[in-house]
């Protein structure tokens, strides 16, 4: 993975002296860095693996049709030293007629001169299988057989059938044509033997290659699975991150790109329009409000000015005739009422501040502790009950801890206003699967009915009584979790309470997704 700013300290440092380098947004530099990454497109990967398969079957190919080639030469070598043994022995049946019958000697010498053709064709192939010594020999033993015949021929010409020395010639012949029967034989023996083993490393060579092609294709359907599938597996994780609302962009982790970075990038591209429609959405849901903010501030504002003219209308009038305790009566009553316009005004300027927060490791339950003991005087008054599990070992959260502060001083005192006659405030926290931190704000007040619940972080909103809420305070809550890509649900019973759940990301789950 990319360093999340070595390549933004390059583009830096590569600037004009005296040039400010304007700052990247992590949407920008999570684009820059998907987009500098070597390119290995998975179209490339692909073909390489169905290349190896290709390569491999033309070797399997290529190989069969060598070994058939070369068994085929073999056959017809095999063939050709039968033929030859063949003639051999039929040299010598016509042989041993013409020493037994005195007949068919022509016969004999046709037989082995036939048989001296085939092997001067075949002599090279002959030479390398049964080796020089024997290739010699049995040149010489042809040579000489064939050279007893034409003996034989020209006694029988000169002296008749039982011509002299006959035995002796016959022993001689005998000889030799048993040695060049015997060499026939080895010869053949062997061609045969050489097929069989071609036979049988063709065999054993197809039996490696289907092992090659199973551990092959193995690979293969690891590769597609690791390659393709499991980059889906991520972008439907992404797409279920986004539909919670986290619009944080995609970083890259790998050191190469491909389709599926172009996706990101694409993701990105959407994520970032995603969010300016949601800012927009939010700044023209603000306009909407105008109306309500008028019908608001009108009556947020008239009430307790009205109120502060007629107490410095009865001041005026009785203000001679008027005791000390009834004058500090009349002033307390304008100070309350000042208090509530300047409360309105406060409110007011909260929700519409566009200032971003300042981000700084947060402990939950340091958070919380110190929340309480802001309302804790109001919790004592109303006489309410407080029950906290926070655990220590909660991981931190990354946020501002004044605004944060300030949404849980809003839930809180939201819960504890409806409970008028006492209750309970639960406090609870956990870690939950999702990469966040979530924090209950449970009560049992008289809760919001179920036709309310969607409305209650419109701004001006409010189920409170006349002159009790501005309905602001869950309206800026909403936007401070907004900013800190966390979220805020509710659920409610009428006249069984309401859980508020803040879901906060965690410190090491800030980056939620990488490709």
């Amino acid at each position: 993975m990319l360093p999340a700013g070595a390549a933004l300290n390059d583009h830096q440092n590569n600037r004009e002296p005296g040039v400010l380098a304007p700052k990247e947004t992590l949407s920008e530099r999570a684009q820059r860095a998907l987009q500098e990454r070597p390119n290995i497109s998975v179209r490339i990967r692909i073909f390489f693996g169905l290349f190896l398969v290709f390569v491999l079957s033309v070797a399997v190919i290529l190989f069969s049709l060598t070994l058939i080639r070369g068994i085929r030469g073999k056959m017809i070598f095999l063939e050709a030293a039968d033929n030859l043994r063949f003639e051999i022995q039929g040299a010598r049946r016509f042989e041993k007629n013409f020493f037994l019958y005195g007949t068919n000697l022509n016969d004999a010498l046709e037989h082995i001169q036939v048989a001296r053709t085939m092997f001067e064709e075949n002599a090279d192939n002959v030479k390398d299988i049964i080796g020089s010594g024997s290739y010699e020999a049995f040149i010489d033993h042809l040579i000489r057989y064939e050279e007893l015949l034409h003996s034989l021929m020209k006694k029988l010409e000169s002296e008749g059938v039982d011509f002299s020395g006959k035995r002796m010639v016959e022993a001689d012949l005998r000889g030799h044509g048993a040695e060049l029967n015997a060499i026939a034989k080895r010869l053949t023996d062997r061609e045969r033997s050489a097929i069989d083993r071609i036979f049988t490393l063709y065999g054993r060579t197809l039996v490696i290659f289907i092992v090659i092609f199973f551990l092959l294709m193995i690979y293969l359907a690891y590769f597609f699975t690791h390659q393709i599938l499991h980059p889906l597996t991520r972008f439907v994780g992404y797409t279920q991150r986004i539909a919670r609302g986290d619009l944080s962009p995609i970083l890259p982790a790998r050191r190469y790109k491909d389709e599926f970075s172009d996706l990101a990038m694409s993701f990105n591209r959407m994520l970032d329009e995603l969010k300016n429609h949601q800012e927009q959405l939010l700044q023209s849901r603000k306009m909407a409000a105008i109306g309500n903010l008028t019908a608001g501030i009108a009556h947020e504002l008239n009430n307790p000015l009205n109120n502060i003219t007629i107490t410095i209308e009865s001041l005026q009038d009785d203000l001679e005739s008027m005791q000390l305790q009834s004058i500090r009566k009349l002033l307390k009553d304008i100070e309350v009422q000042t208090e509530r316009c300047s409360s309105t005004v406060k409110n007011l300027l909260d929700f519409t501040r566009m200032e971003k927060p300042s981000f700084v490791p947060i402990s939950v339950p340091e958070l919380l502790n110190a929340t309480v003991r802001l309302i804790k005087n109001e919790m004592d008054t109303q006489g309410i009950d407080l029950a906290m599990d926070v655990p220590e070992t909660l991981p931190q959260i990354q946020g501002d801890f004044v605004q944060l502060q300030q949404v849980f001083v809003n839930l809180m005192l939201n819960s504890i206003q409806a409970m008028e006659g006492g209750g309970r405030l639960t406090l609870l926290g956990c870690s939950v699967d999702d990469g966040s931190v979530r924090v209950d704000v449970i009560d049992t007040g008289v809760g919001i009915p179920a036709s309310q619940v969607s409305q209650i972080f419109d701004p001006f909103y409010t189920t409170k009584e006349v002159g009790k809420g501005t309905g602001l305070g869950l309206t800026v809550s909403y936007s401070i979790i907004q900013k800190h890509r966390g979220r805020i649900s509710v659920k409610s019973d009428v006249n069984v309470g309401s859980t508020f759940s803040v879901f906060l990301p965690r410190i090491n789950s800030e980056r939620s997704g990488a490709e």
